[in-house]
């Protein structure tokens, strides 16, 4: 499988450090690349942000127009028909992105795979079935697609990997109850998830890039 075309932003020569983030719907990798200096602290190690472009493909609850999107939404309500195959071919282009970093000499306990509303839901299917230890997931006004059946591919490697989510409270698109169920499932199995909610819609808020950076910096000591 070929890699995705990827916006890409080193804070420092030889990066021993990555952080692989996945976009929401319509949008494309350049939509979170202008954060890093946000998010970024001085004395952090160095750093590469992969920020990779999702497929164009039809998008059902959108009239069927193509568009920049991880898996097919079939219909308003997102826990109902939802896309396997489109999820898991997603899966996959990721670990091939997670297979190349490693390559390229950043060890999978110190990546750290982040997303936004359909990116994190990818990010948090694709960390949890992954292999090899991953540094952390990040999931971002989003949910867990597909959990009935996600048992039996979970990985034992990522069964520590500590989860940040942030989530607004007014979300229209990602239900802040939504979001609840899914961290409850997951801490159900046994997982660490740091939750936070916001006084927002369906985006980021300066208050959630300071706690992300805050849970960011403690990972990137512990790897």
């Amino acid at each position: 499988m070929s890699v995705l075309p990827c916006v890409e932003t080193e804070t420092g020569a030889c990066p021993t450090h990555s952080i692989l983030w996945l976009h929401g719907l319509g949008a494309d990798g350049n939509d979170f690349a202008p954060i890093v200096p946000e998010l970024v602290a001085p004395e952090w190690p160095a750093l590469r942000f992969v920020f990779p472009h999702a497929p164009t493909r039809p998008v059902t609850v959108n009239g069927g127009m193509a568009m920049r999107a991880w898996y097919d939404i079939k219909g308003m309500d997102l826990a109902d028909k939802q896309d396997a195959q489109g999820v898991n071919a997603s899966v996959t282009q990721i670990e091939v992105l997670l297979a190349r970093e490693i390559e390229r000499g950043v060890p999978a306990e110190r990546i750290v795979l982040a997303g936004f509303s359909q990116g994190g839901a990818i990010a948090l299917s694709a960390g949890l079935r992954h292999d090899q230890r991953l540094a952390g997931i990040v999931a971002l006004s989003t949910y867990l697609p597909l959990h009935e059946t996600l048992g039996a591919h979970l990985a034992e490697a990522n069964r520590a990997t500590p989860i940040f989510w942030g989530h607004g409270q007014n979300d229209p698109v990602v239900p802040y109850a939504m979001g609840q169920m899914s961290q409850q499932w997951l801490v159900g199995h046994g997982y660490s998830v740091e939750a936070h909610s916001y006084r927002m819609a369906h985006q980021v808020c300066a208050e959630e890039i300071a706690d992300l950076r805050s849970w960011l910096g403690a990972r990137l000591q512990a790897a």
